[in-house]
């Protein structure tokens, strides 16, 4: 699949993967004309000069560079989507929570953000009025940590789940 990208950057690098095996494209602080420090609390948004054409059924999704959190930045919002109907600049912002109270700079031109681009399929949405219509599972309506309860004991020569050979075992009593 192909990325058409237009580059606005005065740096003129294109989005590229930083390995062969690299899922994400690296996207470079473009805006910032020199090195900008930022202290514990401090938001802002650095554009990338770059600019994509996201495949029609396919979103763009921007992650933060792994270097960037070991110094305490993160993405504002997470996670940033790029849907394949924007074709302005990808802008990336960044919120900065160091853990001391050292500043932390951004460089103009260095490796800020990944966009990793995947199928994305258009939903028809079906309203039902009646929860109970949605049938059952065995989670129901267990939310968030509701998973993790009740772990089943793994151990060597426990049982993995009630009545049931556990894992280590290799047959009923064992």
């Amino acid at each position: 699949m192909a990325l058409e990208v237009k580059i606005y950057a005065r740096n003129g690098v294109l989005p590229a993967h930083a390995s062969q095996g690299a899922a994400g494209l690296d996207l470079r602080a473009d805006s910032l004309h020199r090195a900008a420090e930022y202290y514990a609390g401090e938001a802002d948004t650095i554009g990338t000069g770059v600019h994509v054409a996201i495949p029609a059924g396919h979103v763009g999704l921007l992650f933060l560079r792994s270097s960037l959190a070991k110094r305490g930045f993160r993405l504002a919002n997470g996670v940033g989507v790029i849907d394949s109907d924007y074709h302005g600049e990808i802008k990336v912002a960044l919120y900065y929570s160091p853990q001391g109270m050292e500043p932390g700079t951004i460089a103009p031109g260095e490796r800020i953000a990944q966009i990793v681009v995947l199928p994305c399929p258009a939903l028809e949405v079906v309203g039902e009025p009646d929860v109970d219509a949605l049938g059952s599972t065995a989670r129901g309506d267990g939310g968030f940590g509701s998973t993790g309860r009740g772990v089943p004991d793994l151990s060597p020569g426990a049982d993995a789940l009630p009545g049931q050979v556990g894992l280590f075992n290799t047959k009923e009593g064992a």
